[in-house]
């Protein structure tokens, strides 16, 4: 699947939108997600961290799974945003997230991540789930 600007702009904004509502006392990183599902419904996630570290949960992994509580059986996108310290390379998404992508999303999936400036992205990049998890743990593994 290939995102058109529209497309990617509002899934941005999406996130922007859910990541508003982070809850991230500890590290004071807040993240928001956005999937697009097979429905063409967008569904959004934060990351939502707790005391005990354990089970905090990413944005990426919160928004994916209101989409699968919502009834998609397939997520076709998603965007991952945040306001990044620093000038380096962009934040991925963490191991956990990318098996759970691997799950409901196919390797050709696009991941894209965003830097925020205000309600802006300022750096985008966009790859698929291959780039980021090319060998993932699959059903295939358990025949």
């Amino acid at each position: 699947m290939k995102l058109t600007k529209k497309l990617l702009d509002n899934l941005i904004e999406k996130a922007r939108e859910g990541m508003e509502n982070s809850y991230s006392p500890y590290s004071k990183f807040k993240v928001g997600a956005a999937v697009l599902g097979e429905s063409g419904k967008i569904y959004q996630g934060t990351n939502i961290e707790n005391a005990s570290f354990g089970v905090t949960i990413c944005a990426e992994r919160c928004a994916i799974f209101s989409a699968i509580a919502a009834g998609e059986k397939t997520i076709k996108a998603i965007v991952i945003v945040f306001k990044q310290k620093g000038l380096g390379p962009l934040s991925t998404p963490c191991g956990a997230c990318r098996q759970v992508m691997a799950e409901f999303g196919s390797q050709d999936m696009p991941v894209c991540t965003a830097d925020l400036s205000g309600k802006k992205a300022k750096r985008i990049v966009c790859k698929k789930l291959k780039d980021y998890y090319p060998y993932p743990f699959n059903s295939k593994a358990l025949k």
